[in-house]
C-alpha cells in the first residue's frame, strides 16, 4: 500500500494508492464528528457510489450533488451547497467528503474551507487526472469568466483516498486526459516515469493495473514531495504549473465547454514546449520527444476558429501573473523546468500559433 506523506503548516497528511481503499474511508472520520457530507455529482453518485456507500455503511451521512461540468464550476452552486448543509443541521463539527473528479475535489474542498469559517474534507478522487493532481495539495476554488481557479483557497485534507480500481469504469476520454497531468510529471521532475509512459504506453493504454498503479503511485509522491516543500506555491509548486498558463486561457476562452481540463493542459504543453523553443531554452531533440508523447496518448479535440491574439489576452488575467508580467513554465530538458517572466509577445504568440496548428 503505497503511502505518501504531505506535510504542511496547515496539516499533514496521507495520500495513499491501493486498490479497495475507498472501503476505508469510515476510518479516517474523526472521533466526536457531526454530520458528514458526501460531495459529489449525480453522474458519479449514480455509476461509482456504490463502493462510498458500502465503506460508509453505519456511519449517517448525506448526499449533496453539484452540476457536472468545468463550466458550471461557479461560486452559485458553492452557496446553495452550503444552505444545503445549514437547513440539514450542518455545523462546525460537520465534516465533508468529496467524492468526484477534479471539479468535485476543488469545489468540495473549498465548500468545506469557508463553511463557518472551515471544516474538515476527506478527499477521494474518482478520476485519473484527481488522483494524480487536483485531490492532492489543499488547492481548492472555482471559476470567474475572467479565469480559471481565480477564486479559492489553500485547505488541505485530512487524507486523500486513491483507489486506481475506480478508475475500471472511467470514459476512455477522461481517462487519457488524466495521463496528460502524468506527462507533465515526467517532463518536470520525473526522467524515470517520463521512460516508462513511453516504453509501457501500450500496457498504460489497456489499463493494465500493474501499469496504472505504478504510473499514479509515482505522480502522487511527486506531488506530495513538491507541496511539502512549497505548501503555498512560493517557489518550487510552480513547476505543477507547467502547461496550465496556456491551458486555462484556453479554457476561459471556450467557456469551459470544448476541452476537459486535461486536455487543455496538453494543449498548453504543447505551447510552453514551443516557447521554449523559440526562446532557446530547450534542445530540439528534447522538445520532439515531449511533443510526440503527448501526441502518442492523444488525441486533443480539435482547436478550429480558436484566434491565438484572444489566447495572448486572457494570459495576463492568469492566477501566476504578478505585477502584470506573465510567469511562465518552460522545459530545459525532460525532467527539468524553469520559470520565466518577461517574454516579449512576439515569441509567446508565435508559440501559440505553432500549437494551435
Amino acid at each position: 500500500m503505497p503511502s505518501y506523506l504531505v506535510e504542511t503548516p496547515q496539516r499533514c497528511y496521507s495520500a495513499i494508492v491501493e486498490r479497495g481503499v475507498i472501503g476505508q474511508a469510515a476510518k479516517y472520520i474523526p472521533p466526536k464528528t457531526g454530520k458528514v457530507f458526501v460531495v459529489t455529482t449525480a453522474d458519479v453518485w449514480k455509476h461509482a457510489g456504490g463502493p462510498l456507500e458500502a465503506a460508509l455503511a453505519g456511519v449517517p451521512y448525506e448526499v449533496l450533488h453539484l452540476p457536472g461540468g468545468e463550466d458550471q464550476k461557479r461560486l452559485a452552486p458553492v452557496e446553495q451547497l452550503a444552505e444545503e448543509m445549514v437547513q440539514r443541521g450542518a455545523d462546525r463539527s460537520s465534516m465533508v467528503i468529496a467524492y468526484g473528479g477534479g471539479i468535485v475535489t476543488d469545489m468540495g474542498g473549498f465548500l468545506a474551507a469557508i463553511f463557518m469559517r472551515g471544516i474538515p474534507v476527506l478527499q477521494i478522487p474518482t478520476t485519473l487526472l484527481a488522483q494524480v493532481d487536483a485531490a492532492i495539495g489543499g488547492k481548492t476554488g472555482v471559476n470567474l469568466i475572467s479565469g480559471k481557479n481565480l477564486i479559492g483557497s489553500f485547505h488541505q485534507p485530512l487524507a486523500v483516498l486513491i483507489d486506481p480500481a475506480i478508475l475500471d469504469s472511467l470514459p476512455e476520454r477522461e481517462y487519457r486526459a488524466g495521463l496528460y497531468e502524468i506527462i507533465k510529471a515526467g517532463i518536470i521532475r520525473e526522467v524515470e516515469l517520463f521512460h516508462y509512459l513511453a516504453d509501457s504506453s501500450v500496457d498504460v493504454l489497456a489499463r493494465k493495473p500493474a501499469a496504472v498503479d505504478h504510473i499514479i503511485a509515482e505522480s502522487v509522491r511527486m506531488k506530495a514531495e513538491v507541496v511539502s516543500s512549497d505548501e503555498r506555491e512560493g517557489d518550487q509548486r510552480r513547476i505543477l504549473n507547467f502547461g496550465h498558463t496556456f491551458g486555462h486561457a484556453l479554457e476561459a476562452e471556450t467557456e469551459y465547454k470544448r476541452l476537459l481540463h486535461g486536455e487543455a493542459v496538453a494543449w498548453g504543453m504543447r505551447a510552453a514546449i514551443y516557447l521554449g523553443e523559440n526562446t532557446g531554452q530547450i534542445s530540439a531533440e528534447d522538445s520532439v520527444k515531449m511533443l510526440e508523447m503527448i501526441a502518442d496518448y492523444g488525441p486533443i479535440p480539435p482547436l478550429d476558429g480558436i484566434r491565438a491574439e484572444n489566447l495572448l489576452a486572457r494570459l495576463v488575467h492568469d492566477k501566476k501573473t504578478v505585477q502584470g508580467k506573465v510567469h511562465f513554465v518552460l522545459p530545459v530538458r525532460i525532467g527539468e523546468v524553469k520559470v520565466v517572466s518577461g517574454i516579449d509577445d512576439l515569441p509567446v504568440l508565435d508559440a501559440i500559433r505553432s500549437a494551435l496548428a
